[in-house]
């Protein structure tokens, strides 16, 4: 699983976050929405605690389906929500 310290490739300067979730929605033109979940303990209860969060990717193919694993990459911003990007696909929906 990626860490927030890998980068997105070799050689880069800056460090960028590097996620792994399933795509949410594809209904948009060369955008997907891709939901990352993490899990972490609560500091009182020491129950396992589920935290999501929603990314806009950038997908320039259009190939991506609901369901698909995903890895992607922090990136400039690409419009007003936009700030990932597609790194490879790791699992196909079936």
């Amino acid at each position: 699983m990626a860490t927030e310290t890998e980068t997105a490739g070799s050689g880069e300067r800056n460090n960028r976050k590097v996620r792994e979730g399933t795509v949410h929605s594809n209904k948009m033109d060369k955008t997907v929405i891709v939901e990352v979940t993490r899990r972490s303990r609560h500091p009182q209860y020491s129950k396992t605690v589920q935290h999501r969060a929603r990314y806009y990717v950038h997908d320039e193919e259009n190939t991506l389906n609901g369901g698909d694993r995903v890895r992607i990459a922090e990136t400039r911003p690409l419009s007003k929500n936009k700030r990932w990007r597609l790194v490879d696909i790791l699992e196909r929906a079936r």
